[in-house]
C-alpha cells in the first residue's frame, strides 16, 4: 500500500515558466514524455481520477507546466511537464518549451525524481535521450514507464521491457524501468512506490 494519497491529488494551477511556478518547496516529481505517450491518462491512472490531467485526442495539448497537490499545504506535489516532439505547433515553441523544460529540470530544488514515459512500441526517441542526457547532468533519478503495454503480447512487452534496459546500461544508477498500461491499469503500485520514495524518503532529509 502507498504511504501517500494518490487518490487525494488536486489541481494547483499551470505554470508556462519557472519563475511562474509555485514555491520552490517541499517535494515533488515531474511526469515527461512525447505528446502521444500517454501522460495524462498515465496520472489519471495513477490518482484513480479521471480528468485530473487533461487527455486530447490532438497530442500536445498540454503546453503549461501543470502542478497538482497530493496533501494539505502542498507539501507533496506531481507536476506535469508540456508533451514534446510530436504537436504540430511551430518550432520556434517547441525550442521554447525545451528550454523551459531544461530549466525546470536543472534548477528546482524541490524536484525528487523525474517519470519519463514511453510507448512502449517507441521507446528511447530521440527527445527521450537528449530528457535523460538532462536528468543525468542534474544527478536526477529516473523512472520510466513503458505505456500501453496492453498493446504488445505478453512476451513482445518483456523483450521491449529487456532492450530498453540493456540500452540504458550505462545509466543505471540513475534510472529504472517498467511496464504500465492505464487501461489495465498494470503496474500503478509499482510507480505509487516509486514516488513514495522519492517523495517521503527525500523531504525528511531537508
Amino acid at each position: 500500500m502507498s504511504r501517500l494519497n494518490y487518490q487525494a491529488a488536486s489541481f494547483i494551477t499551470s505554470a508556462p515558466t519557472l519563475a511562474k511556478c509555485p514555491a520552490d518547496a517541499g517535494a515533488e516529481v515531474a511526469f515527461a514524455g512525447r505528446s502521444n505517450a500517454g501522460k495524462s491518462s498515465a496520472i489519471n491512472a495513477l490518482t484513480r481520477q479521471k480528468a485530473l490531467a487533461r487527455t486530447s485526442k490532438t497530442p500536445g495539448r498540454t503546453q503549461l507546466i501543470n502542478f497538482f497537490s497530493l496533501d494539505e499545504g502542498d507539501a507533496h506535489r506531481l507536476v506535469d511537464l508540456p508533451g514534446y516532439g510530436y504537436a504540430k505547433v511551430p518550432e520556434q515553441v517547441k525550442l521554447e518549451w525545451q528550454r523551459h523544460l531544461s530549466d525546470y529540470l536543472r534548477r528546482r530544488s524541490s524536484l525528487r525524481g523525474l517519470v519519463l514515459l514511453m510507448d512502449v512500441r517507441h521507446p528511447l526517441t530521440e527527445f527521450d535521450q537528449t530528457l535523460l542526457g538532462w536528468a543525468d547532468e542534474a544527478d536526477m533519478p529516473v523512472h520510466i514507464l513503458l505505456t500501453k503495454a496492453d498493446k504488445l503480447k505478453r512476451g513482445a512487452a518483456k523483450n521491449a521491457l529487456q532492450q530498453v534496459r540493456s540500452r540504458l546500461r550505462e545509466w543505471e544508477d540513475l534510472v529504472s524501468v517498467q511496464l504500465f498500461s492505464s487501461l489495465k491499469k498494470d503496474g500503478i503500485e509499482e510507480v505509487h512506490q516509486r514516488l513514495d520514495d522519492w517523495l517521503l524518503a527525500e523531504i525528511a532529509d531537508d
